[in-house]
């Protein structure tokens, strides 16, 4: 296969952003190549806002063909939660003729080495940058987010992110050297010499199983840390959110064929309605790596069956703010009203349980009982979101029925310190936008327990009343070690209180934010320096990202030979 990109090119092109990305997850310092603005778009080859859209329009109702071998069938039906039928169809595989395929071309991409196989990498994250316009639509219309958000978090937030993933598996390859001379002395006799060759070999395909509401910043993690790694990687999208997947895949083949590899290292399996394509992979043996975001009940199911892959879940937990005191009351709410409003909700991140002592807590506004911090954080969301094109900004759409069903579920839980509204969105009618939903719940009824200790996915949060601080930080400790937890955050003044709150998190692997007022949310995490998860509790079984999320696709085999 002719090469019209060389991996002298490549290297030329890309290696600096490399050594920045090597550099910045080494000082956790801020740094992206990603801009988050839409206006920086439009130059040096890539689309600019209406290039973007029109890209996306002229996707409807098309066949999306990636060229892939052993496609038996056409298959799409995603409808986007803003009510418009993306029309859109893909390839559906025949298992036996795609993975051999898939297998054929790994020889030649794991002799490519580590130093290419990360710029073939940061060329297919290049491109996709270049199409972020086109992209965002394509996720805001799978996932429910709005646009801004789509644009920022399904653009150059997930690119950042995949691109963290290829530098922490170029790190941790190239940490064995290529070759050594070995040579041990033998007193009187000749001494023993060696030279050993080291080759970081795949272990074989990687299967990503995409999510539904962030399809290509939970999707890109295991994608490029497998592909980095030498392995063939097949994308298996959620049945609502094809489209961004698919066009990722479509991206990466280009660049790999043109780079004089197979194409095939790359593929997408969607599926037909109700098939369970994902079981049926994950339990075929040529399936050695596992990336999964979603539900507990499946990322369980996979931990306990697909036996033959190293798997890495991101499933569910119970996300817990300690309010204890503050120093900033009314920063403290309108940080805590946006981390609740943003996406609906809708975030693997975002708040779920308050714990306020049921005496109050002390501020700079002067006392505030419990009674009064949730009656004022929910003057708070309604502010925020009392006018509905900002609303609607911050908001989205309910990405799925389950959600909503919860949402309404919960007002029967307690009683309603705020309850949600319906919200129209004027450019999609057929959109269902919903407020948040604060319930309150007094954590020593074990009728209570019953819903502060679940996940509640969406716009719901509890305002759970405890005795006391120490309370509080044995109710975070059970809550994180029982259900797991992605954030906790914690509001308070006190040294001894926030020492507690630390100390849980540090034995209970939960990653902490303290006493955020301002532009910085619980629910959001900066790629390079903040970690996603931890693996330390039941919420998740890897960290986005460090150097365990990456060095197990990939084992060293050596070759020895006497000098």
């Amino acid at each position: 296969m002719t090469a019209a990109l060389s991996a002298h090119e490549l290297i030329a092109r890309h290696r600096s952003t490399l050594d920045q990305a090597l550099e910045a997850i080494r000082t956790r310092a801020y740094w992206s190549p990603h801009p988050e603005h839409p206006k920086a778009y439009g130059e040096t080859g890539s689309l600019d806002a209406a290039a973007g859209k029109a890209a996306f329009d002229a996707l409807l109702g098309t066949r999306l063909d990636l060229g892939q071998p052993g496609t038996d069938d056409w298959v799409g039906g995603e409808t986007s939660p803003y009510g418009i039928d993306l029309g859109v169809t893909y390839p559906h595989a025949d298992l036996d003729v795609l993975l051999p395929a898939m297998k054929a071309g790994q020889r030649a991409w794991r002799d490519a080495g580590a130093e290419q196989r990360a710029v073939v990498c940061l060329e297919i994250l290049k491109r996709i940058s270049d199409r972020t316009h086109e992209f965002a639509h394509a996720v805001m219309h799978t996932s429910g987010q709005a646009f801004m958000m789509a644009f920022q978090a399904g653009g150059p937030h997930a690119q950042d992110r995949g691109l963290e993933a290829v530098a922490y598996a170029y790190v941790e390859q190239v940490r064995t050297p290529d070759t050594a001379e070995w040579t041990k002395p033998q007193g009187k006799r000749d001494p023993l010499a060696m030279t050993k060759q080291f080759t970081p070999v795949p272990r074989g395909i990687g299967l990503v199983i995409g999510c539904n509401t962030f399809p290509t910043w939970n999707g890109y993690p295991g994608l490029f840390a497998s592909l980095a790694t030498g392995n063939a990687v097949l994308v298996k999208p959620h049945p609502r959110a094809v489209l961004p997947l698919a066009l990722t895949v479509q991206v990466a083949r280009e660049v790999l064929a043109e780079s004089g590899l197979d194409p095939n290292l790359v593929a997408l399996a969607a599926e037909r309605p109700g098939e369970g394509l994902a079981k049926t992979l994950a339990l075929r043996p040529e399936i050695r790596i596992i990336d999964y975001t979603g539900s507990t009940a499946f990322g369980e199911w996979l931990e306990a069956n697909a036996r033959q892959a190293q798997v890495y879940t991101e499933k569910a937990g119970v996300n817990s703010v300690v309010v204890h005191s503050t120093s900033d009351y009314k920063g403290m709410l309108s940080n805590l009203a946006f981390s609740l409003s943003l996406y609906s909700g809708q975030m693997c991140t975002t708040p779920q349980n308050l714990l306020v002592p049921r005496e109050g807590i002390s501020t700079d506004q002067g006392p505030k009982s419990y009674d009064e911090v949730v009656a004022d954080l929910a003057k708070a969301v309604d502010g925020l979101l009392g006018d509905d094109a900002r609303a609607n900004a911050l908001l989205g759409a309910i990405v799925n029925p389950d959600v909503k069903a919860r949402l309404e579920a919960a007002a029967g839980l307690g009683e309603v310190a705020l309850a949600s509204r319906e919200i129209t969105n004027p450019d999609f009618p057929g959109a269902v936008v919903r407020t948040p939903v604060i319930v309150k719940l007094d954590g020593a009824k074990p009728d209570a327990e019953a819903a502060y200790m679940s996940e509640c996915f969406g716009p719901v949060s509890f305002a759970v009343a405890v005795d006391s601080a120490a309370d509080a930080a044995a109710l975070l400790r059970r809550t994180v070690r029982e259900k797991g937890a992605m954030t906790v955050g914690a509001y308070t003044t006190d040294p001894e209180v926030e020492q507690a709150v630390q100390e849980v998190c540090l034995e209970e692997a939960a990653q902490l934010s303290l006493n955020l007022t301002g532009g910085v949310y619980v629910n959001q995490t900066a790629a390079f320096s903040d970690f996603h998860g931890s693996g330390g509790n039941p919420a998740a079984s890897a960290a986005l990202c460090d150097g365990a999320f990456v060095a197990n696709r990939f084992r060293v085999i050596e070759v020895r030979r006497e000098s």
